[in-house]
């Protein structure tokens, strides 16, 4: 009895040093995103170091710290987790950026970021595939199989839309942003959906009906996922809208507007489609309808609580990465052939390079065929800026790789550990080395004369209340001329789609659901206060 009794005792006392330990683990952690903000704000201004580089730099620096307290046994505070990544840190930067996004360029855009985001990283992913399988047998890395290969491609395939988010401005340069941050969404739901496929397919036995099956796949997912987030959001719209929560408690709609968000990522993890897609289009919809049918209070709220979320959530991804670049365990793996692991490193990125652009150019010069306006032509400056800004490669690819060569963040075959750190280093490399180059890059080619236009907010966005889904300026059927035939369809789609999306949104979709101009008349609700002053002046 004695000895159970000193055992349960010891058992304890361990518990409570391991849990004390984590709480001295997140204490630092969250003083370090502390001083990454303050760090970050006095650096505002600075034309080279944006935020993003500034947590990556914090992190490298800890990392070293721990190292050296730890004699060397330990260079990070947590352990790194793919479903800390996808679950916790991912659905709230995704939700954010549709929930903000200039949805009249965006869809202007659409089929542009379409190609871009799926057949440009198709075809990425298919050099980088065929690049390593030709180059890493010669080094003699370890061993790895046609699954290993073909994964490679798709891991550094998929572009970092966090880093971009922060480098491009959607008002300064309202074309780019829109191609480069809407190519970074559809790019990052490619990518995981081709690991994914990767690894439940044979590749080894490909063949027409397995190829012809895997491009189906892909079909489905993205309307799945597209469809699947428009109903969330629509359906918290039609929630709120009927209800009115907002008149008894403001604290319910934004809770209840948070959790259908999350639980849009969730439904689609659970059905296996893309969170990603689910989540962005989710946003969309919630910033069209869902936003407008709440109180006053509650879309100033909901309008900084996802936008802090979300950066939060950025900071916190590139300040781990920083510290897991040190990661003893796998750089103790390639110590005895560090050459190795520099060639491999530079392989990849001069891949990543060719890879991205093999698919900008071309595909640019295809879409400038069918665009008559000058203006909406997509020049060689812009081309260069889109091909530089998608070089980046961040926490989805490190979430991958962690995947594929790793278990549980631990692995003990020398070909994982230095795919691992070649990782690491591309991840880091690309990070700084063109995250500080992109925006003089931007101001040195990207400095054409804007149009008020294109300078404009817009309003449908939850920043302002006055713009439709596609629209921009009154809420007016004046905007865009009726049009007459087939041939101005034809001529000019993206207008045209806006004129009857317009008329069917107005008709059927907004008395339903909600949205601007819709919002429910209740006694005693901001609705008739502005009402009534409306009236009175």
């Amino acid at each position: 009895m004695g000895i159970e009794l000193s055992y349960a005792v010891s058992k304890l006392q361990s518990l409570s040093t391991s849990d004390h330990a984590s709480v001295v683990s997140m204490n630092l952690f969250v003083a370090l995103l502390c001083a990454c903000i303050v760090i970050g704000h006095l650096l505002e201004e600075n034309r080279w170091v944006n935020e993003s580089i500034t947590a990556l730099v914090i992190g490298v620096c800890t990392g070293i710290v721990i190292l050296l307290v730890s004699g060397g046994k330990s260079s990070h505070l947590l352990v790194f987790s793919e479903d800390l990544f996808f679950i916790y840190l991912l659905p709230p930067i995704i939700f954010n950026a549709g929930f903000q996004v200039k949805k009249k360029r965006f869809f202007e855009n659409f089929m542009t970021i379409i190609l871009f985001g799926a057949v440009g990283t198709l075809i990425s992913c298919g050099i980088i595939s065929l690049g390593v399988i030709q180059i890493f047998k010669k080094l003699d890395i370890g061993s790895l199989d046609i699954g290993d290969y073909l994964a490679i491609g798709a891991i550094f395939a998929a572009t970092d839309s966090v880093c971009t988010l922060q480098v491009l401005n959607q008002d300064e340069t309202p074309l780019l942003y829109s191609l480069v941050f809407g190519e970074g969404v559809v790019n990052d739901a490619t990518s995981v959906v081709l690991f994914n496929a990767i690894q439940s397919f044979d590749v080894t036995q490909i063949d027409p009906r397995i190829a012809l099956h895997f491009t189906g796949n892909l079909l489905y997912l993205f309307v799945t996922s597209t469809l699947l987030g428009a109903m969330t959001g629509l359906l918290s719209a039609y929630i709120i809208k009927k209800l009115y929560i907002g008149r008894h408690s403001t604290d319910r709609e934004v809770a209840l507007m948070m959790l259908m968000a999350y639980l849009s990522y969730m439904l689609a993890e659970l059905f296996y489609l893309s969170g990603i897609l689910t989540v962005f289009f989710c946003g969309i919809v919630m910033s069209h309808y869902t936003w407008h049918n709440v109180t006053e209070g509650s879309r100033v709220t909901t309008k900084h609580a996802f936008a802090t979320l979300s950066f939060v959530a950025e900071t916190f991804i590139f300040l781990y990465v920083g510290m897991d670049a040190l990661d003893i365990e796998k750089w103790r793996f390639v110590s005895d052939s560090p050459g190795t692991s520099v060639a491999v490193s530079s392989i990849l990125i001069v891949l990543i390079m060719v890879g991205r652009a093999a698919f900008v150019f071309p595909l640019s010069f295809l879409i400038n065929l069918f665009k008559k306006n000058q203006s909406e032509k997509i020049s060689l400056r812009k081309q260069v800026v889109i091909w530089w800004a998608g070089l980046m490669r961040g926490a989805v690819s490190m979430a991958l790789a962690y995947n594929q060569f790793t278990r549980l963040g631990h692995t003990q075959l020398r070909a994982n550990a230095i795919l691992i750190t070649s990782t690491i280093t591309v991840v880091l490399f690309s990070t700084v080395v063109f995250g500080l180059m992109t925006k003089p890059l931007i101001r040195f080619l990207a400095r054409s004369k804007q149009t008020t236009s294109m300078v404009m907010s817009d309003p449908s966005t939850p920043k302002s209340v006055s713009v439709p889904l596609l629209g921009e300026g009154l809420d007016s059927e004046l905007d865009i001329p009726r049009p007459g035939s087939i041939r101005a369809l034809l001529a000019t789609p993206t207008h045209t789609v806006h004129y009857y999306w317009r008329k069917f949104d107005n008709a059927f979709m907004r008395p339903v659901f909600g949205g601007r101009g819709f919002v429910p008349f209740v006694p005693g609700s901001p609705t008739e206060r502005s009402f009534a002053q409306g009236e009175g002046e």
